[in-house]
């Protein structure tokens, strides 16, 4: 029994073994987009969302590169970089009622996620500022995080949990993603349980990789071939280039 405790410790990720129990974000009306946006989203094609995008309050002009052909009932359109409808305030009811309350119902979700209490720390496993923000190589367990500076990952970094498991990344910085690193899950963690809570803005490095679901305060931005399996709702703009998103 004995060798069988420390075989287990040792092969938990270092420094990070605790699971901890949180509760989901609850991402109201605006759990049916793949990207949402109050102030624009453009592509460079070809990019490929998987999901609906919509804006509000600005209009179905902030959205850009995507060829929009509007339904007949004109309540929302259709691109062909869209698997998914395409929505906007300016379109015919009940579709500016309907975007107002998913953009109130993502800033709901963003102040959820920002007032979650950072998981207790132990001896073994800290939940503050780890490594200073320079994340790349570490692996992580359920719980919430926080950081007082930027999210930086050159390299790939690990998500491991279950199924069920939930893991909230909060912080007061940016996260930023280097050229080809990627967030890799592990043990059946799951992108809809994964929340990254950001206070400055996004970026997705060239051919990076993201999971999770990325509620960002001001901006996000996805360089050439980045992807993302979860959702991106952004206060201010989204920017694709040939960018891969499912949601």
């Amino acid at each position: 029994m004995l060798a069988f405790m420390l075989a287990t410790a040792l092969a938990a990720p270092v420094g990070l073994r605790r699971l901890a129990d949180v509760d989901a974000v609850d991402l109201g009306s605006a759990a049916k987009f793949a990207v949402l946006s109050k102030a624009g989203i453009s592509t460079v094609p070809p990019s490929a969302i998987t999901g609906d995008i919509g804006v509000s309050p600005i209009s179905a002009a902030a959205i850009t590169g995507f060829s929009l052909i509007k339904h007949s009932d004109e309540t929302y359109s259709e691109a062909w970089q869209v698997t998914g409808k395409v929505y906007a305030s300016d379109y015919t009811s009940p579709t500016p009622s309907e975007m107002t309350t998913a953009i109130s119902d993502m800033e709901t979700a963003y102040t959820n996620a920002a007032g979650r209490t950072t998981s207790t720390e132990t001896d073994e496993q800290s939940y503050v500022d780890v490594k200073a923000g320079l994340i790349g190589g570490t692996t992580f367990t359920p719980g919430v995080y926080t950081w007082g500076t930027d999210i930086l990952f050159p390299t790939d970094i690990y998500i491991n949990g279950g199924p069920t498991d939930v893991f909230i990344f909060q912080t007061s910085g940016s996260v930023k993603a280097g050229s080809g690193a990627k967030i890799i899950l592990e043990g059946g963690a799951l992108p809809k349980n994964i929340v990254w809570q950001v206070a400055g803005f996004v970026e997705a490095g060239t051919t990076s990789h993201l999971e999770g679901i990325f509620l960002v305060k001001t901006f996000a931005s996805f360089k050439t071939k980045a992807t993302l399996n979860g959702q991106v709702f952004a206060q201010t703009a989204v920017t694709l280039d040939s960018t891969t998103v499912k949601a």
